[in-house]
């Protein structure tokens, strides 16, 4: 069998499904179906007529089959990912992105060694790792079940398989991330078109304000930082803070009312109230 042609063929079909279907999940179906009748393809061949060579086993376990096994993963993932994505709240969406990555981390940091081999190109444990004559002493290691067939499996083969496949939708969460921060952007900007509000007070008394709002944690659950708040308030209100650390230390450094601003506000407010119940 000349795996190269039905490499290159897979390649082409799965070229095809993406020009050709705007639809991911249909697009990971089909993908997926492919991925599948080409390997269980070689799993009948492989069957029937061996190897010739430990060489030629240690080949087609780390060089062959792991293409149509990486990508059967890749879009196995994608397809997961796809039907539990968020619906409607971008923010949602951003971070449910964040959470697969981090999860995609966690398996790297999991099998750092092996990570290690591969990218650095070693070739010393390939007859334990690549051919299916040390699977009683090495079991199989993968995340995943995909074709965990001891004749059809070696000990690390799944495993490389889900590091390639897992490289592939690495690029494809990041793609999406962009994609959502930038329509957040744009939400954000319709937003503040619509909507324009200009601070008429000064810099001092908004940065009383950004600072309050940091040290009592009544934003993100306390975990904003104050660089954030400062650039969202700037933004909002459509206004150049300039160096607001400066100013917070000359606030710190006032002698008397060292929150004036924030006194005003609670004085104003309190004035409203009484003056609305005589």
């Amino acid at each position: 069998m000349d795996f190269k042609l039905f490499t290159e063929s897979l390649q082409r079909d799965l070229k095809e499904i993406h020009l050709n279907n705007s639809n991911k999940i249909k697009r990971a179906n089909r993908a997926i179906r492919l991925c599948h009748t080409l390997l269980t393809l070689y799993k009948k061949k492989i069957s029937v007529d061996g190897f010739e060579s430990v060489e030629n086993e240690i080949d087609f376990f780390k060089n062959v089959k792991t293409i149509p096994s990486s990508q059967l993963i890749y879009y196995n993932h994608i397809r997961s990912f796809e039907l539990q994505f968020p619906k409607g709240n971008v923010e949602a969406q951003r971070k449910f992105i964040k959470k697969r990555l981090n999860r995609i981390n966690g398996f790297y940091i999991q099998h750092i060694d092996f990570g290690e081999y591969i990218e650095l190109g070693h070739t010393h444990f390939d007859e334990q790792y690549f051919t299916r004559k040390y699977l009683e002493s090495l079991p199989i290691v993968s995340a995943s079940i995909y074709f965990h067939d001891p004749e059809f499996s070696t000990p690390k083969d799944l495993l490389l398989a889900e590091f390639k496949g897992f490289n592939l939708f690495v690029n494809y969460l990041q793609n999406r991330l962009i994609d959502k921060s930038k329509s957040f952007d744009e939400n954000q900007s319709d937003s503040s078109n619509h909507i324009k509000l200009q601070w008429s007070s000064t810099k001092v008394a908004l940065t009383e304000l950004i600072y309050a709002l940091h040290y009592n944690k009544v934003l993100n659950n306390g975990n904003a930082d104050i660089k954030e708040i400062a650039m969202a308030m700037q933004q909002i209100f459509h206004f150049d803070l300039g160096d607001f650390y400066k100013i917070f230390f000359e606030i710190k450094s006032r002698k008397i009312s060292r929150t004036k601003f924030l006194d005003d506000l609670a004085s104003g407010l309190q004035s409203h109230m009484d003056s609305t119940e005589e």
